[in-house]
């Protein structure tokens, strides 16, 4: 399976500059897929070695012969343990590109896309066991209109909570295509694509618990950092997004910023680069996925 066919790695040149590889360092991956990423930090390495993580098994077809890269099939929320597990306590850069990948989203069978018909599934893990079919038809309304209105920002979310719940007690949620066609009758009009995209979306953040394994990578990443190391993360809505800038300038998740007895900030990371990078309108056109994408770099304090 060919990177190409399998994924269009985003900001390419971007990712391997936040990193400032040291060719003898030690370097996660830990969004795996199509191995784009992964393939160009293993140019910049002599003597050091990556390690490449991803809970998708399809992703082992991309494995490079390489005897400085290893693969862990695992969630990156276990990044610290399987590191651990390997004998590494200490490393100099971690990379994340959030989302999913092109490979998940054409492939009907996964569930993932609006665009063809497959099952309700959206696992990015095929052997977890909740799926978007179970979330739909088991979750209780106020679960459902919780997950629609946060993790899809789901206008009509209460609305739609209630139009399932009453739906699937005389025809369960089976295939993508019948639950988009369902979704019709709420849609915004002339807003279908995205309101559909919308709840997709918080399907698939909940049957992957992704915002949660994301703060759990984030605060291993944050005490993996060497001094000085660099962590690189791109993602591709808000909810990601504002995590991760919380964390580089704030030091935490949520609240205010903490400062100690002389008025500096106690953060572990700082920001390398002022804001979050974007693709140019060259790479949006050669990759419309580029276009939501937002990349932050910081590395550790060394405090």
């Amino acid at each position: 399976m060919t990177e190409s066919v399998y994924h269009i790695p985003v900001m390419l040149a971007q990712c391997t500059e936040g990193l400032a590889i040291d060719p003898n360092g030690t370097y996660v991956d830990v969004t795996f897929g199509g191995g784009g990423h992964s393939r160009e930090i293993l140019k910049h390495l002599d003597k050091g070695h990556l390690y490449g993580f991803d809970q998708d098994a399809d992703a082992i077809a991309n494995i490079p012969e390489n005897d400085r890269f290893t693969f862990v099939e695992a969630n990156f929320r276990d990044l610290k343990r399987y590191l651990r597990l390997h004998g590494v306590k200490k490393v100099d850069g971690i990379l994340a590109d959030l989302g999913i990948s092109s490979h998940q989203i054409d492939e009907p069978s996964r569930g993932f896309s609006t665009r063809f018909s497959g099952s309700l599934d959206m696992r990015m893990n095929q052997s977890a066991d909740l799926s978007a079919k179970e979330v739909l038809n088991t979750y209780e309304e106020s679960k459902l209109h919780k997950i629609f209105g946060i993790y899809g920002e789901v206008k009509n979310a209460k609305t739609l909570a209630q139009a399932v719940v009453a739906e699937r007690a005389s025809q369960p949620f089976e295939t993508t295509e019948g639950f988009t066609s369902f979704l019709k009758k709420y849609a915004p009009r002339g807003k279908d694509f995205k309101y559909y995209a919308q709840v997709f979306q918080a399907l698939r953040i909940e049957v992957n618990d992704e915002m949660g394994a994301l703060e759990e990578m984030l605060l291993s990443a944050v005490e993996l950092l060497k001094p000085e190391g660099r962590l690189v993360v791109m993602s591709y809505h808000s909810l990601e997004d504002r995590l991760v800038k919380n964390l580089i300038q704030k030091g935490k998740f949520q609240g205010e910023v903490e400062k100690d007895f002389y008025g500096n900030l106690i953060r572990p990371l700082e920001p390398v680069v002022r804001g979050a990078v974007v693709a140019d309108e060259e790479e949006i056109a050669r990759n419309p996925r580029a276009r939501s994408a937002k990349l932050r770099v910081a590395k550790k304090t060394g405090k």
